[in-house]
């Protein structure tokens, strides 16, 4: 039986090691933290339990696809909850929108304040949901090995359907002329590595998984789909080895011959790399085997980072959903500080998570649970504790204006999180 390590157990981590594993290889999952997980760790204090990374649960047809290869359900593991509303947007102007569930009720909310909006959204979503079928059927599982594999008659036919180069914001303003709804649709692509303007339309893929397919919330926090994959992983015999950092990929001759780790030397016959790729490439593999050069890393335009803060306050809250959003800065201004002069947001859009609204097992009684979220350029110097106190009361100041919540004095847990401990722990 031949023995195969895979790096890091993140959602694609733990998927190689499970489907590797159902094929009769021998596996371990090497991961250098003391808990799996990757970006979606937990960690628990003091009656709180705080999902670290990943807070939306959407596509749900990507977890029932991947169970279903070994015959399981998404169900069998945990209970997943839809939300609705799926968030609160909160405007500049005090202007607050609950976006339902309910295509109908979002469609009579857009009415409001565009006139035509209804018919345009059946428009723009039957688009949507055209992309989401072809790239999530026909791009997404290609294993992107060769330009080859998408010399495909149904990709082919659909390439100008799929609008790949033509802008997302583009798109949007061919359907909407107004702001708010521009932001609605907008949002979602944020987080992709581009600003929407630099977007491709194709990923009002996105919208649709939003709109139609819903916004989730799985029981217990989204730990919960890791703790699932893992007890699935270990069903078909993966062994977890936690606290084991990598620090040199083996390579002798072309062959790769094993692990050197903070535990030791581990032989293996083969190796899937779920880490970053930037950091496997330029740091663990040797010189000779790079697929690319630092200078080239230096190039790319990475996806976002972001400073967070787990909070964990006495009392509840009120005038607030699951998912808040507040818009209540210059969305273009923000999106020029991480896109294309990377620097400390002046007045930052920032994300607010209350998931003890949902599921009280994640907050002692009488308690809330809190999560924040600012979008950052990545890899921005002088992150210190001094600079994210100050964004961290700033946006208390924000919540008390918009919601009425006034927070600082019932704070019994406050934990932030950015870019030194993003690159310490991953």
């Amino acid at each position: 039986m031949k023995k195969i390590a895979v790096i890091g157990s993140g959602f694609s981590g733990i998927a190689a090691a499970t489907v590797l594993a159902n094929e009769g290889y021998a596996v371990d999952l090497i991961e250098k933290n003391d808990s799996p997980g990757g970006r979606a760790r937990k960690f628990s204090t003091q009656g709180f339990t705080f999902d670290m990374g990943p807070s939306w649960y959407w596509m749900p047809d990507v977890f029932e696809r991947y169970f279903a290869l070994f015959g399981k359900k998404p169900s069998d593991y945990y209970d997943l909850k839809r939300l609705d509303p799926s968030y609160k947007i909160l405007f500049q102007d005090n202007d607050v929108w609950d976006i339902p569930a309910n295509l109908d009720e979002l469609k009579a909310l857009l009415e409001k304040h565009e006139e035509g909006a209804s018919n345009k959204l059946d428009a723009f979503l039957s688009d949507a949901e055209f992309k989401y079928e072809v790239g999530m059927n026909d791009l997404v599982y290609k294993p992107g090995l060769s330009i080859t594999e998408f010399i495909d008659k149904r990709v082919l036919k659909a390439t100008t359907q799929l609008q790949l180069f033509s802008s997302f914001s583009k798109l949007v303003r061919k359907y909407f002329s107004n702001p708010k709804i521009l932001e609605l649709l907008e949002f979602p692509v944020l987080f992709l590595g581009a600003k929407p303007s630099k977007t491709p339309a194709l990923y009002s893929l996105m919208n649709y998984a939003d709109i139609k397919l819903g916004t989730w919330y799985p029981m217990g926090g989204m730990h919960k789909i890791i703790e699932g994959m893992l007890a699935l992983a270990t069903e078909k015999g993966v062994n977890l080895k936690l606290s084991h950092n990598v620090e040199k990929i083996d390579v002798e001759n072309g062959s790769f011959k094993g692990l050197q780790t903070s535990q030791g030397y581990l032989p293996y016959d083969g190796l899937v790399a779920a880490a970053d790729y930037a950091h496997v490439d330029q740091k663990l593999l040797p010189a000779a085997y790079r697929n690319y050069t630092d200078a080239y890393w230096d190039k790319r335009v990475m996806a976002p980072s972001s400073l967070l803060y787990y909070v964990g306050i006495e009392g509840r809250v009120e005038n607030l959903s699951h998912h808040n959003l507040f818009f209540d800065a210059d969305f273009g201004k923000h999106a020029i500080e991480i896109y294309d002069d990377p620097s400390w947001p002046k007045n930052p859009l920032f994300y607010l998570s209350a998931p003890s609204l949902t599921d009280e097992t994640v907050a002692p009684k009488n308690c809330e649970n809190l999560f924040f979220l600012i979008p950052l350029a990545p890899n921005l110097g002088d992150d210190n504790e001094a600079q994210r106190e100050v964004y961290f009361n700033r946006m208390l100041d924000r919540l008390k204006a918009k919601t009425g919540n006034d927070i600082k004095d019932r704070i019994i847990y406050k934990r932030s999180f950015c870019v030194s401990d993003l690159i310490a722990d991953y």
